[in-house]
């Protein structure tokens, strides 16, 4: 009995590899070899417990290894993707930022972008700016307080 479930493990190991082409980030095919080593052991005539055994010690542990491993050599993203790498830089007014007439331009990070004042106040040209968020095409910035 134990030995004719060889090939059920081999279709799961088969099942957990092809999904993981489909998948990101190793996470079915440390399960496809944990099958693939319990139907080797089903083939050899263990029983149906230490298949399992093996099963979940064989994908737990390379589980975690490879999760050790990718964090060692994977390198930190910057903190923001896209226009969001803008919040918390520094920058200046280039044109006054007035939300009531829809003015005011700030250069951050040699881009210049629309502004709009986190408060509503007027924020004069020539101010030194902050970045609190980025909604559409516009910064949202504060004025920088030195003590």
């Amino acid at each position: 009995m134990a030995s004719d479930l060889w090939w059920l493990w081999m279709i799961m190991a088969a099942i957990f590899v092809i999904s993981e082409i489909f998948t990101a980030g190793f996470f079915l095919l440390w399960f496809g070899i944990g099958a693939a080593v319990a139907g080797i052991l089903s083939g050899l005539g263990f029983n149906v417990g230490w298949q399992w055994i093996a099963f979940i010690i064989i994908s737990a542990s390379l589980f975690v290894l490879s999760r050790r491993f990718a964090e060692r050599f994977t390198k930190k993203g910057p903190s923001g993707v896209g226009a969001d790498r803008f919040i918390g830089q520094k920058g200046i007014v280039l044109e006054q930022i007035d939300n009531i007439k829809h003015t005011g331009t700030v250069k951050t990070r040699d881009e210049v972008w629309r502004a709009d004042s986190d408060t509503g106040e007027v924020i004069p040209a020539g101010e030194k700016i902050e970045v609190v968020k980025v909604v559409g095409t516009h910064l949202v910035v504060r004025i920088l307080k030195f003590p």
